[in-house]
């Protein structure tokens, strides 16, 4: 389980930009469920997974994972768990290295290097299984370079190659912002197919709101460092796209927009 207890964050502090995103923020997320995110530019949903993964320090408060907190945890320590995929397609891959480089590399996050050699032949064919699942033809295209690969392409490997070592929680930064509709749709479903088959905790902040209400067991939104809206199970089978877009000219209204 994933807990965020009284979480405090403040940025620009002690200047006349002093802002408190989250104050007394608590979250519990148990093991296995997929949450949803959205929210509008600010609310917190990025800064949130940002706290979770420690690219940002906390200013009180604690993140647990199973009731230890790692809280003074830095991010690479936290990567032994957290997997993590960006919204841009060239932040989750190495694009001067090859497909089966960039696989070699994932598979031994974690690892002590040493000087052995960076690839072992003996796991290529689990990589090329690997990337067979993905339906894109990437298992013969080993050696090229992914920085010639198309943005859908380099997405799906960056979310095969997040969760290629076993970790407890994905985190999914707007992964299909910067893609094509039909390209979306499919990392989308590649994302629903791995999360359900390692049956990991998943936490996606997504502007989507389509794949905000089809996807996911839990459903949040995020406004002004609070969760204005925290729906699961039944309860966000029942919620269209239409209920979201309602309650944020609700939010509209009260900020004066």
């Amino acid at each position: 389980m994933l807990e965020l207890k009284n979480i405090h964050k403040f940025y620009n502090p002690g200047t006349i930009n002093e802002m408190c995103l989250f104050e007394n923020f608590n979250l519990s997320v148990p093991t296995g469920q997929f949450v949803s995110v959205v929210g509008s530019n600010g609310s917190g949903k990025t800064s949130l997974l940002n706290l979770i993964c420690g690219s940002i320090e906390l200013d009180g408060g604690q993140v647990l994972i199973d009731g230890k907190d790692i809280a003074k945890q830095k991010e690479y320590q936290r990567q032994k768990y957290i997997g993590r995929v960006y919204q841009n397609p060239a932040m989750g891959t190495c694009p001067q290295m090859t497909i089966l480089e960039n696989m070699s590399l994932a598979d031994n996050k974690g690892k002590f290097f040493g000087l052995k050699r960076g690839t072992e032949k003996a796991r290529i064919e689990f990589y090329r299984e690997n990337l067979r699942q993905l339906g894109l033809g990437l298992e013969d295209k080993m050696d090229i370079r992914v920085g010639a690969l198309s943005g859908g392409q380099r997405q799906a490997m960056a979310l095969l190659m997040s969760t290629m070592t076993p970790i407890d929680f994905l985190i999914l930064d707007e992964h299909t912002a910067a893609l094509d509709p039909k390209t979306a749709d499919l990392i989308m479903e590649l994302t629903d197919k791995i999360v359900r088959e390692k049956q990991l905790t998943t936490i996606m902040v997504t502007h989507n709101l389509r794949y905000a209400v089809e996807y996911g067991d839990r459903l949040l939104m995020m406004h002004q460092g609070q969760a204005v809206l925290d729906a699961a199970g039944e309860e966000k089978k029942k919620i269209q796209i239409d209920d979201i877009l309602e309650r944020f000219n609700e939010i509209s209204i009260e900020c004066g927009n």
